[in-house]
Protein backbone atom coordinates (compact mmCIF):
# COMPACT_ATOMS: atom_id res chain seq x y z
CA UNK A 1 0.00 0.00 0.00
CA UNK A 2 2.98 2.34 0.38
CA UNK A 3 3.18 2.43 -3.41
CA UNK A 4 -0.49 3.41 -3.58
CA UNK A 5 0.41 6.35 -1.31
CA UNK A 6 3.28 7.36 -3.64
CA UNK A 7 1.25 7.05 -6.85
CA UNK A 8 -1.78 8.83 -5.40
CA UNK A 9 0.36 11.67 -4.04
CA UNK A 10 1.97 12.25 -7.41
CA UNK A 11 -1.31 12.03 -9.31
CA UNK A 12 -2.78 14.67 -7.02
CA UNK A 13 0.37 16.82 -7.00
CA UNK A 14 0.38 16.89 -10.81
CA UNK A 15 -3.35 17.58 -11.13
CA UNK A 16 -3.52 20.26 -8.45
CA UNK A 17 -0.23 21.93 -9.43
CA UNK A 18 -1.40 22.30 -13.04
CA UNK A 19 -4.85 23.43 -11.92
CA UNK A 20 -3.36 26.04 -9.59
CA UNK A 21 -0.84 27.25 -12.18
CA UNK A 22 -3.56 27.65 -14.81
CA UNK A 23 -5.59 29.86 -12.48
CA UNK A 24 -2.75 32.15 -11.39
CA UNK A 25 -0.94 32.35 -14.74
CA UNK A 26 -1.97 35.98 -15.11
CA UNK A 27 -4.77 38.48 -14.68
CA UNK A 28 -6.73 37.12 -17.64
CA UNK A 29 -6.49 33.54 -16.40
CA UNK A 30 -7.62 34.53 -12.90
CA UNK A 31 -10.49 36.65 -14.27
CA UNK A 32 -11.64 33.76 -16.47
CA UNK A 33 -11.57 31.40 -13.49
CA UNK A 34 -13.56 33.81 -11.30
CA UNK A 35 -16.05 34.30 -14.14
CA UNK A 36 -16.50 30.54 -14.46
CA UNK A 37 -17.25 30.31 -10.73
CA UNK A 38 -19.73 33.17 -11.07
CA UNK A 39 -21.36 31.40 -14.06
CA UNK A 40 -21.61 28.15 -12.08
CA UNK A 41 -23.86 29.96 -9.58
CA UNK A 42 -23.13 27.47 -6.80
CA UNK A 43 -22.12 30.11 -4.25
CA UNK A 44 -23.75 33.50 -3.61
CA UNK A 45 -22.42 36.26 -5.87
CA UNK A 46 -20.80 38.13 -2.99
CA UNK A 47 -18.79 35.01 -2.04
CA UNK A 48 -17.44 34.23 -5.52
CA UNK A 49 -14.10 36.07 -5.06
CA UNK A 50 -13.53 34.36 -1.70
CA UNK A 51 -14.50 30.98 -3.16
CA UNK A 52 -12.00 31.50 -5.98
CA UNK A 53 -9.21 32.29 -3.53
CA UNK A 54 -10.21 29.35 -1.32
CA UNK A 55 -10.20 26.92 -4.26
CA UNK A 56 -6.78 28.07 -5.47
CA UNK A 57 -5.37 28.05 -1.93
CA UNK A 58 -6.69 24.52 -1.34
CA UNK A 59 -5.08 23.32 -4.59
CA UNK A 60 -1.75 24.86 -3.58
CA UNK A 61 -2.04 23.39 -0.08
CA UNK A 62 -2.61 19.88 -1.43
CA UNK A 63 0.52 20.18 -3.56
CA UNK A 64 2.72 21.59 -0.82
CA UNK A 65 1.59 19.18 1.89
CA UNK A 66 1.67 16.13 -0.39
CA UNK A 67 5.30 16.83 -1.27
CA UNK A 68 6.38 16.55 2.37
CA UNK A 69 7.83 13.02 2.59
CA UNK A 70 6.23 12.19 5.94
CA UNK A 71 3.30 9.84 6.35
CA UNK A 72 1.15 12.27 8.35
CA UNK A 73 1.62 14.92 5.64
CA UNK A 74 0.27 12.46 3.09
CA UNK A 75 -2.71 11.76 5.29
CA UNK A 76 -3.45 15.48 5.63
CA UNK A 77 -3.00 16.03 1.88
CA UNK A 78 -5.37 13.18 1.05
CA UNK A 79 -8.03 14.44 3.45
CA UNK A 80 -7.76 17.95 2.01
CA UNK A 81 -7.82 16.62 -1.57
CA UNK A 82 -10.83 14.41 -0.82
CA UNK A 83 -12.74 17.34 0.69
CA UNK A 84 -11.90 19.58 -2.25
CA UNK A 85 -12.82 16.92 -4.81
CA UNK A 86 -16.10 16.17 -3.02
CA UNK A 87 -17.02 19.87 -3.08
CA UNK A 88 -16.02 20.24 -6.73
CA UNK A 89 -17.90 17.09 -7.72
CA UNK A 90 -21.07 18.35 -6.02
CA UNK A 91 -20.69 21.79 -7.63
CA UNK A 92 -20.16 20.40 -11.13
CA UNK A 93 -23.05 17.97 -10.67
CA UNK A 94 -25.34 20.87 -9.70
CA UNK A 95 -24.30 22.83 -12.81
CA UNK A 96 -24.78 19.83 -15.11
CA UNK A 97 -28.19 18.97 -13.60
CA UNK A 98 -29.34 22.56 -14.21
CA UNK A 99 -28.23 22.28 -17.82
CA UNK A 100 -26.10 25.42 -17.56
CA UNK A 101 -23.43 25.82 -20.25
CA UNK A 102 -20.47 26.83 -18.08
CA UNK A 103 -16.91 26.53 -19.36
CA UNK A 104 -14.63 24.26 -17.38
CA UNK A 105 -11.72 26.44 -16.22
CA UNK A 106 -10.15 23.70 -14.12
CA UNK A 107 -6.91 23.53 -16.11
CA UNK A 108 -6.80 26.74 -18.10
CA UNK A 109 -8.25 28.11 -21.27
CA UNK A 110 -10.56 25.33 -22.36
CA UNK A 111 -14.03 26.38 -23.41
CA UNK A 112 -15.52 22.91 -23.06
CA UNK A 113 -18.73 23.14 -21.04
CA UNK A 114 -19.00 21.21 -17.80
CA UNK A 115 -20.61 17.83 -18.38
CA UNK A 116 -20.81 14.25 -17.24
CA UNK A 117 -17.17 13.65 -18.17
CA UNK A 118 -16.15 16.27 -15.59
CA UNK A 119 -18.24 14.61 -12.91
CA UNK A 120 -16.57 11.28 -13.72
CA UNK A 121 -13.11 12.88 -13.66
CA UNK A 122 -13.78 14.50 -10.29
CA UNK A 123 -15.24 11.31 -8.84
CA UNK A 124 -12.14 9.40 -9.98
CA UNK A 125 -9.89 11.99 -8.33
CA UNK A 126 -11.98 11.69 -5.18
CA UNK A 127 -11.39 7.93 -5.37
CA UNK A 128 -7.64 8.46 -5.81
CA UNK A 129 -7.69 10.72 -2.74
CA UNK A 130 -9.49 8.11 -0.65
CA UNK A 131 -7.30 5.27 -1.91
CA UNK A 132 -4.21 7.32 -1.12
CA UNK A 133 -5.64 8.04 2.33
CA UNK A 134 -6.00 4.31 2.95
CA UNK A 135 -2.46 3.75 1.70
CA UNK A 136 -1.10 6.42 4.01
CA UNK A 137 -2.03 4.35 7.05
CA UNK A 138 0.10 1.36 6.07
CA UNK A 139 3.58 1.00 7.53
CA UNK A 140 6.38 -0.81 5.80
CA UNK A 141 9.60 -0.45 3.92
CA UNK A 142 9.75 1.02 0.45
CA UNK A 143 12.08 -0.02 -2.33
CA UNK A 144 13.13 3.32 -3.79
CA UNK A 145 13.54 2.01 -7.36
CA UNK A 146 9.98 0.71 -7.40
CA UNK A 147 8.75 3.87 -5.69
CA UNK A 148 10.35 5.94 -8.46
CA UNK A 149 8.59 3.86 -11.13
CA UNK A 150 5.27 4.16 -9.32
CA UNK A 151 5.88 7.89 -8.88
CA UNK A 152 6.50 8.31 -12.60
CA UNK A 153 3.26 6.41 -13.25
CA UNK A 154 1.48 8.85 -10.93
CA UNK A 155 2.91 11.86 -12.79
CA UNK A 156 1.82 10.47 -16.16
CA UNK A 157 -1.68 9.65 -14.92
CA UNK A 158 -1.93 13.11 -13.35
CA UNK A 159 -0.98 14.75 -16.64
CA UNK A 160 -3.49 12.59 -18.53
CA UNK A 161 -6.22 13.67 -16.10
CA UNK A 162 -5.42 17.32 -16.82
CA UNK A 163 -6.05 16.63 -20.52
CA UNK A 164 -9.46 15.10 -19.68
CA UNK A 165 -11.44 17.45 -21.93
CA UNK A 166 -9.31 16.48 -24.92
CA UNK A 167 -9.69 12.77 -24.14
CA UNK A 168 -13.44 13.06 -23.62
CA UNK A 169 -13.75 14.84 -26.97
CA UNK A 170 -11.99 11.91 -28.66
CA UNK A 171 -14.42 9.41 -27.16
Amino acid sequence: MQYVDVAARLILVTVFALAFASKVAGRAAWAAFVKSLRDMAVVPERLVPAAAVAAAAAEAAVVLVALVPVRVAGTVAFVLAAGLMAALTLAVTAVVRRGAAVACRCFGATTAPLGTAHIVRNALLLGVSLLGLAGSFVDGSVQWGLAAIVGLFGLVIGFVVTRWDDLAALV
